[in-house]
């Protein structure tokens, strides 16, 4: 585990060094996600100018859930986005033999290689809104409750990776990806609005086969509406299976990976 620890803190030192090589590019990326964080508050602050409740939420409830989707968002896109935007072409070009000889886990080289520098700058403002959200809820939330929410949000950062790779893996059997991965674009909006908004098999859908909703919306379910046992068990058993339908899938891709050298 030390040794993990030690080589990812070379990745972290490697990517500030390469990201400071390309300033423009660098502070570019760090407008270009305030600018995300600016539209998705209008976007709510323009909903709730005609409405009192969305999904049965209020507008500082809403907010906490924002805060939220800032932080994991944030938290992803300095982690683990890079690393899986190459990952497909990795596989389809044979390049994954430089990792497979590599005296560690294949699996961890791959997701996460490459910490983005400009992203992790851009955390300290997600978390800035998220503690703002937090510090202005009109209730007090509690100590504990706050903590477990924190706590959940990683779980659901760890979920995000997780149905992320599963839509990458299919690459070992597929001539590209890049179909895959649209379509988990396409269905990742999901997770950035309030669970509360989609009804009947919708619904059903985003919290059991495509578990998009729980990446976001759970946490702050189980804040704000005091059931925090019942969803984190439910979070907790849909994460668990996915990881491991995740991991299943990863070694028999391998098993049937076709190398450069092949």
């Amino acid at each position: 585990m030390l040794r993990y620890a030690r080589l990812y803190a070379c990745f972290v030192r490697f990517s500030f060094s390469r990201a400071m090589e390309f300033r423009m590019d660098f502070f570019f990326r760090i407008g270009m996600d305030a600018l995300w964080y600016f539209v998705n508050l209008a976007f709510f602050w323009v909903l709730y100018r005609h409405t009192a409740s969305l999904g049965g939420w209020g507008y500082d409830q809403v907010l906490v859930f924002v805060g939220g989707v800032f932080f994991v968002d944030a938290l992803h896109m300095t982690i683990f986005s890079n690393n899986l935007w190459w990952l497909p072409i990795t596989i389809n070009k044979g390049d994954l033999d430089y990792y497979l000889v590599r005296p560690v886990s294949s699996l961890f080289f791959l997701s996460l290689r490459d910490f983005a520098a400009n992203s992790f700058v851009n955390l300290f403002m997600a978390l800035g809104v998220l503690a703002w959200t937090l510090a202005h809820f009109p209730e007090p939330l509690g100590a504990l409750p706050v903590t477990l929410y924190i706590a959940m949000l990683f779980l659901g950062l760890f979920l995000y990776y997780v149905l992320h790779m599963l839509f990458l893996i299919p690459s070992f059997w597929m001539h590209t990806g890049g179909g895959l991965r649209e379509i988990f674009y396409a269905l990742e909006p999901y997770a950035t609005r309030p669970h509360g908004v989609f009804r009947g098999w919708v619904r059903r859908i985003l919290v059991s086969l495509l578990p998009f909703a729980l990446i976001m919306s759970f946490p702050a379910q189980a804040l704000l509406e005091d059931l925090a046992l019942p969803v984190l068990a439910h979070m907790a058993g849909a994460t668990a299976a996915a990881f491991l339908l995740m991991l299943w899938l990863w070694r028999r891709g391998l098993r049937a990976y076709v190398s450069a050298s092949s």
